[in-house]
């Protein structure tokens, strides 16, 4: 019964995350949009997020929802495709989930903080 009830809840995790990331998506395509139309340069664009905390929390959200998301999609094809066994399956999504988050929040940190 609760390995079903991992499954729920990896299920439900991965579909809420994926709406996160849609949202996120969509608004970072925006940005992307008027940064290109307003002809910015990579230093101005640097100077206008440099210190913003809206677009540091909004990228680090962003992030998050990254972080969840892609490991339970991995596991699922380390799974079902590959035929990993479980302990590995938890571990290479473990690490990629790290991955994701250190890499992740050093970019926001890089571009808003530094």
């Amino acid at each position: 019964m609760s390995a079903v009830l991992t499954e729920i809840r990896l299920w439900y995790w991965q579909r809420l995350s994926a709406m996160v990331l849609a949202f996120c998506v969509l608004v970072h395509l925006a940005m992307i949009i008027y940064a290109v139309r307003g002809g910015l340069s990579g230093a101005e664009i640097l100077a206008r997020t440099h210190g913003s905390v809206g677009f540091g929390l909004f990228y680090t959200v962003f992030v998050l929802a990254c972080a969840m998301h892609v490991p339970i999609g991995l596991a699922r094809i380390l799974r079902e495709a590959l035929h990993w066994r479980e302990p590995a399956i938890r571990l290479a999504a473990g690490l990629f989930a790290l991955l994701l988050l250190v890499l992740g929040l050093r970019s926001v940190y890089g571009v808003v903080l530094s």
